[in-house]
């Protein structure tokens, strides 16, 4: 089940150029399995017409103050009712200092005065208008009062400035959204998050690698950032984005993961070790390209540092949590690494599948556990799983604060 999966969900349309990009939020939010309600201003009509996000979301689009909603309840009451959140993107200038002013006199500023659900606005304007001292101190203002707001992106804006004032991207109101209506139950916890795969390189041109993408791992930070955690992500080389959130640390080899993994270990409350780290690695490195004729006669290699094991020797409050990719014998081989690790959970995947592991946003996953038990879950998004190992590492690390305030 998605985040989303089930909420009332009001979006709120604003006149602003960057209003097109809300029918890939209220598309992606429906894909999501949100029930959307969408209130437009007058000036959002000069943008997009109603029809558009009517299409998209399947609901009738609200647009006048004085109409009768369905059932025949006054309109802004019952979609304030309706509202397990209420999300203004794009929120221009306008918008932001009549909620901060309490003026309600369209039916978007109505709903938000009559609404107790939560507030999240996403501004968009020119970056003059951002910069200005009076929208400063009025979000602000409205933070104080509990409304959450996602910061605009830097970038040349349609205007033709350049600066501060672009809609943040759908995927970062999408996180933010997840971070409100999720529990945060990860709040003022250290994590380390490693991820993606590391290279060890046999000359400037060949390395030693596996073909792991960094999609489980980043998946992992972006929900812990969402359930409040401070994060560290610890990656060797992807194509993916941090969340915004993340402490971001990037690595190539499994010795300078180790590093950056040991710096930041004593004052972790939680490490997730879902990088897959080369084994080996070429006992020398060559400063030129190899040719082939002496590729052919054989790398020397020796075993790197195994990171896992390492720092399970030297854990102490720590919860550490670990994955197994496997291809035959999943759960005996995972339980076998449990113990000797010193792990509190080891999370094994077949990575011999083809619609999911390795690459892929699919995953199927076996949770393994030191008393014992096992769970067995089927094929979901990383995103999803990253949620369902965040919900054990809940149940595990309750006994142990109870035990600390014990």
């Amino acid at each position: 089940m998605s985040t989303v999966q089930g909420k009332e969900i009001v979006v709120g349309v604003t006149g602003c150029i960057a209003a097109y990009k809300s029918a890939e939020l209220v598309r992606l939010l429906i894909k999501q399995g949100a029930q959307v309600r969408v209130v437009m201003t007058d000036s959002a009509r000069e943008f997009v017409t109603p029809l558009t996000f009517q299409t998209l979301s399947g609901n009738p689009v609200t647009t006048e103050l004085f109409s009768l909603y369905e059932e025949k309840e006054i309109g802004h009451i019952s979609l304030a009712r309706r509202a397990d959140m209420l999300v203004i993107a794009p929120a221009t200038a306008n918008c932001i200092g009549k909620i901060a002013g309490g003026i309600a006199d369209d039916m978007l500023s109505t709903v938000v005065m009559a609404t107790t659900a939560p507030v999240l606005i996403a501004p968009a304007m020119n970056v003059h208008m951002w910069e200005n001292p009076i929208l400063q101190e009025n979000i602000a203002r409205l933070r104080k009062r509990g409304y959450r707001f996602v910061e605009p992106g830097q970038g040349e804006l349609a205007c033709g400035d350049y600066g501060t004032g672009r809609l943040a991207e759908t995927d970062v109101i999408l996180d933010e959204i997840a971070s409100v209506l999720l529990p945060h139950d990860f709040l003022e916890k250290n994590v380390i998050v490693t991820a993606g795969p590391t290279r060890e390189f046999i000359d400037p041109v060949r390395f030693i690698s596996n073909p792991s993408s960094g999609k489980m791992g980043f998946a992992l930070a972006r929900a812990l950032c969402q359930r409040g955690a401070r994060v560290t992500l610890i990656s060797g080389p992807t194509a993916l984005s941090p969340p915004a959130r993340a402490d971001y640390v990037t690595v190539t080899s499994a010795r300078e993961m180790l590093s950056a993994v040991e710096r930041s270990f004593d004052h972790a409350d939680i490490v997730i070790k879902s990088a897959a780290v080369a084994d080996y690695r070429p006992r020398e490195v060559s400063a030129h390209k190899v040719k082939k004729k002496d590729i052919q006669t054989g790398v020397e290699l020796e075993p790197t540092t195994d990171i896992l094991a390492a720092i399970g020797q030297k854990k102490g409050k720590q919860l550490l949590i670990g994955f197994a990719a496997e291809t035959r014998d999943l759960v005996a081989n995972a339980r076998q690494k449990l113990q000797k690790k010193n792990l509190d959970m080891i999370i094994v995947n077949d990575v011999g599948r083809h619609d999911s592991g390795f690459g892929t946003d699919m995953n199927t996953a076996t949770f393994v556990f030191p008393d014992g038990n096992e769970e067995a879950l089927p094929t979901m998004s990383k995103d999803q799983l990253a949620h369902r190992i965040l919900d054990s590492i809940v149940h595990l690390k309750a006994p142990q604060e109870k035990g600390q305030k014990a």
